[in-house]
């Protein structure tokens, strides 16, 4: 489908490339869609990469195989969404975003090929004192920490809360691939998230564990 004459007007020179690449003859879109590919899979590698240090378990063929993946379904999309480019950003920007969208959702879904089920750790529950600011020091102060943890999420939480709290705190899991298994997006998720750990901070401040923040007092 050819662009407008108005749209074309609007693009920068070389978002005016790609469309015309795109919606050209049988010959043009087949170079164009060859070279809209490798820039797509190049961004789900380093995008990929980046994330490396939440997904140890992601290198290698693994890594490579994802992104071409990610590459292949983001340029499908783009496709079928190549009439709603309006110019408002470059078109390299806005095909960004499918390649993105893409690494999240395919992440996600290798994520929980690897690691169906969620444990509760006990090692995992020693960890939270820090992760809330506090140093107990002594075992036993740090014992009894972790036992307040305990209670605040088992009695402050909704039970969509406290899945979360274990998947992403307890248990380290990417947000993006709690999001692909809970059927949400990464938003919901740092919101739900936030909320599980104001609750147990207060828990904790109004049962004399942490200080309450600026004053100086439980």
């Amino acid at each position: 489908m050819k662009p407008s004459e108005d749209l074309v007007a609007r693009l920068d020179a070389d978002s005016a490339e790609w469309v015309a690449a795109l919606t050209g003859t049988a010959a043009e879109r087949s170079r164009g869609e060859a070279r809209l590919h490798e820039h797509l899979l190049q961004v789900a590698l380093r995008e990929l990469r980046r994330r490396r240090a939440t997904a140890p378990w992601l290198a290698g063929v693994e890594l490579e195989d994802l992104a071409y993946q990610a590459a292949a379904d983001a340029m499908l999309a783009i496709l079928r969404k190549l009439e709603t480019f309006r110019g408002e950003s470059r078109f390299t920007t806005w095909a960004y975003k499918f390649a993105i969208l893409e690494v999240s959702v395919k992440r996600g879904r290798h994520y929980w090929r690897l690691h169906p089920h969620v444990s509760l750790d006990a090692e995992a529950w020693e960890l939270l004192p820090d992760r809330f600011g506090v140093d107990p020091g002594e075992h036993a102060q740090r014992a009894e920490m972790v036992r307040a943890v305990r209670d605040a999420v088992d009695q402050t939480l909704t039970d969509h809360q406290r899945r979360l709290f274990t998947a992403i705190v307890l248990e380290a899991m990417p947000p993006d691939a709690v999001a692909e298994r809970l059927g949400t997006n990464r938003n919901a998720i740092y919101k739900s998230l936030y909320d599980a750990r104001r609750k147990i901070r207060a828990y904790l401040v109004a049962n004399g564990y942490l200080e309450r923040e600026g004053t100086g007092r439980p």
